[in-house]
């Protein structure tokens, strides 16, 4: 999920504007930035305090949603400030195509320990997004590598209602319907799209989660003979859909299907973790859950909790192997890889995640988080879906709960909760999400909350909701 933001280019001028403007009407005309809207100024953030976000306006906002589910220890941790200061007094910025530095060894030792050993080797980048490129050129170059070449191995099969990030690579292997239709003239051609695991609206009545996996990966399997099974180089899935599907977990089995799937025709796994990893689901790989291991994995918002930009490529031992067999370089670099600061910021992130017992803790509060919203909301005529797992939820709106109908596209309802989220009687934060169906249909929103929240953040979060979802979609 490398770099989610919301978006609004999806809805009707109309809504925007009401939207928006509902947040702050302040002319931006003097400001230098380039905002998200143009035309439109958004409410300036001053200061941080644990799960809160202050405004210039001195309105303090319950940030239930870290942001992009990024700032996982919530604001202001002196611990990690100390830490980039330190880092700062050594060395501000090395180029690691032509040195290393001990921030970056340390992390990436401290991340391959993570797995188990399972992953091997870790390429630290600047942002999710960067991550699934060097995921994608790093796939190719494995089949350029093998003792026998496999240069005809240039398609990705990815899914549905996915997103992957922002750059033209990235883009194209997500489904991201309204982010990809400016430029879907200029987007890669070699990536096709089977369906999401989406059993709320796409398992039937009468079939068994089993039935329904076996469909799924039988429609992979369709797609690789489609395709010619030696021409597929990898299958992307984010291991738990983000936020454009809306916090989807994967049903038993079904990653293990996929994975089987792929290895009967020698494609690889890559999976995407960089909104669903570094703890948001309870462990801090999400594939730790699944009776699976990707051969590459991409880690980027929990990593650093914000603190700076930082992300990264996991990379499996086999594939470790072909290229220092091979070449014994990765044929790709970035200016920014490795940066010394954002390392030293993201492994004490980490070491805090750790000392602090966190990952119980998101366990213990996303079980406790789907209680109350499922006390709160299950019988609430337009709440259609909740789900998640560990602090990454979802609420799926509809027009009609019998029948699933979703409210027309037109009526923008998740950026109607958003904007009413915002207001000063309500002050919180969420992750909206609109066309998470089809790409044009289906309104959700999505809450990520810190991995340090308590149970008393937990039970205000819920009743924010419900009071905004009650003044948007009524009792």
């Amino acid at each position: 999920m490398g770099d989610y933001e919301p978006d609004v280019a999806d809805l009707p001028t109309a809504q925007i504007t009401e939207a928006k403007g509902a947040l702050n009407g302040v002319s931006n005309s003097e400001s230098g930035v380039l905002y998200r809207q143009i035309r439109q100024t958004p409410l300036n953030i001053v200061s941080g305090r644990g799960s809160y976000l202050i405004t210039d306006t001195g309105l303090e906002i319950l940030d239930a949603t870290c942001g992009a589910a990024v700032s996982c220890l919530g604001h202001n941790d002196k611990r990690v400030h100390e830490a980039i200061q330190e880092q700062l007094q050594k060395v501000s910025y090395c180029y690691s195509v032509f040195f290393t530095n001990s921030a970056m060894e340390r992390l990436s030792k401290f991340l391959v320990d993570s797995t188990g050993g399972k992953m091997s080797r870790a390429f630290i980048t600047a942002s999710g997004t960067e991550a699934v490129e060097a995921s994608l050129k790093m796939a190719v170059q494995y089949f350029m590598e093998l003792p026998t070449p496999q240069p005809q191995r240039v398609n990705f099969i990815a899914r549905k209602q996915s997103y992957h990030g922002n750059t033209l690579g990235s883009l194209s292997v997500g489904h991201h319907v309204g982010r990809r239709a400016l430029f879907e003239k200029v987007l890669a051609k070699n990536v096709s799209h089977v369906s999401q695991c989406y059993p709320y609206r796409d398992m039937k009545p009468d079939e068994t989660v089993e039935c329904y996996v076996g469909r799924l990966a039988q429609e992979l399997e369709d797609e690789f003979q489609r395709l010619g099974p030696d021409t597929v180089c990898a299958f992307v899935a984010e291991t738990m859909a983000g936020a454009t599907l809306g916090c989807m977990p994967p049903l038993p089995g079904y990653l293990k299907a996929m994975k089987e799937v792929c290895q009967r025709h020698g494609a690889l796994l890559i999976l995407d973790e960089v909104m669903s990893g570094m703890g948001r689901t309870g462990t801090l790989h999400a594939w730790e859950q699944e009776d699976v291991v990707p051969d590459l994995q991409t880690i980027a918002k929990g990593l650093g909790g914000g603190y700076a930009p930082i992300a990264g490529l996991l990379i499996n031992q086999h594939v470790v192997d072909t290229l220092t067999k091979g070449t014994g370089a990765f044929a790709h670099s970035l200016t920014y890889q490795g940066h010394p600061v954002s390392c030293a910021a993201a492994y004490r992130v980490q070491k805090i995640i750790q000392e602090d017992n966190l990952l119980p803790n998101v366990l213990e509060m996303g079980a406790y988080l789907s209680q109350l919203l499922h006390e709160k909301l299950d019988d609430h005529p337009h709440v259609g879906d909740i789900r998640g797992r560990g602090l990454f939820w979802a609420i799926e709106f509809v027009k009609d709960k019998q029948t699933k109908e979703p409210y027309p596209p037109s009526q923008g309802v998740a950026w109607a909760v958003h904007a009413s989220g915002l207001k000063p009687e309500h002050a919180i934060s969420f992750i909206p999400g609109n066309g998470g169906i089809d790409g044009i249909n289906g309104d959700h929103v999505c809450l990520a909350p810190a991995y340090n929240t308590t149970r008393a953040e937990i039970e205000l979060i819920v009743d924010r909701v419900t009071r905004v979802i009650q003044d948007v979609l009524g009792q």
